[in-house]
């Protein structure tokens, strides 16, 4: 990759910006105002703002290896912390992908030393699920499902946060899990019924 490329892809994306609009970065400067905080993965094949067609301002990012949502990783949830309660967005999303390599390598049993405590989140997951896993016979559908159970997983982990758990009882914040398909390039909505998922739990996380 030639670095100095890259300042002149800077240079000529600056100069269309203010082409279109000779304020931009003076009222980008002024503040962010993001209804979204989006939390991804960091596969270099999978961009936030790019895949969803927005600019920047309108979503606020967290990305990290298999986009996971882990109670004792303070990166996180401080993001969520800040996201919700200083920018008071309206939406978070976890969106995973498919052949997402860090839900590959939860898959396997290979050392992976620092990585391990990381990818053992993933693991838990395969536990949780691990009988409509098992299930499953093709390898490769069986790793596209633990993808979305992944993002699944995350999901329920952001509803948990004492940061959400609190906006919520004054605002609507709605939490939705997406996969994006690398081989067509389309987002995918999954749809997941929450209500139902947190019925038979929701005691055990609930905050006054």
């Amino acid at each position: 990759m030639d670095i100095e490329q890259i300042f002149r892809n800077n240079q000529d994306w600056v100069k269309k910006k203010l082409d279109l609009d000779a304020n931009y970065f003076e009222n980008l400067a002024k503040g962010q105002n993001p209804e979204i905080l989006y939390i991804g993965c960091s596969d270099s094949r999978v961009t936030a703002e790019e895949l969803m067609g927005i600019d920047p301002g309108d979503a606020f990012v967290h990305r990290n290896i298999a986009n996971m949502v882990p109670n004792t990783d303070l990166s996180v949830m401080s993001v969520i912390d800040y996201a919700v309660t200083q920018l008071e967005v309206k939406m978070i999303v976890v969106c995973g992908h498919y052949y997402c390599g860090g839900v590959k390598a939860a898959m396997q049993s290979s050392d992976l030393g620092l990585l391990n405590p990381w990818l053992r989140n993933i693991r838990d997951v395969y536990r949780i699920h691990e009988k409509e896993l098992n299930s499953i016979e093709n390898t490769e559908d069986r790793y596209k499902r633990l993808v979305e159970l992944n993002v699944q997983e995350q999901c329920i982990n952001v509803i948990k946060t004492a940061a959400v758990q609190k906006a919520s009882k004054t605002r609507n914040i709605d939490v939705h899990g997406w996969v994006f398909d690398i081989h067509s390039g389309k987002l995918i909505d999954l749809n997941i019924d929450f209500e139902h998922i947190l019925s038979e739990i929701k005691e055990i996380y609930k905050l006054d």
